[in-house]
């Protein structure tokens, strides 16, 4: 009974973290961020520990890239 139980809270967890689209996150994270605006994850990781601060955080042991501050990042940037 238990078994089942956790499995069923497990599932619960996996479908309410992913049933968001990459477009409606606030927080990125480095896969994500390198997959949505089409960047390689070296690149974006150097982005991020460039401008840690501004358009990233530093949450436990990885990198978040604040989604709408990156936007803004590449709109004012002439190369990335």
């Amino acid at each position: 009974m238990e078994v089942s139980r956790m499995h069923l809270v497990d599932s619960s967890q996996n479908q309410s973290a992913e049933a968001l689209p990459l477009g409606e996150k606030y927080m990125l994270t480095i896969k994500e961020a390198a997959s949505y605006f089409n960047i390689g994850t070296k690149k974006m990781r150097r982005i991020a520990e460039d401008n840690l601060g501004n358009i990233a955080v530093f949450c436990g042991n990885r990198f978040l890239i604040v989604r709408p501050k990156f936007e803004e990042f590449i709109l004012n940037s002439s190369e990335i």
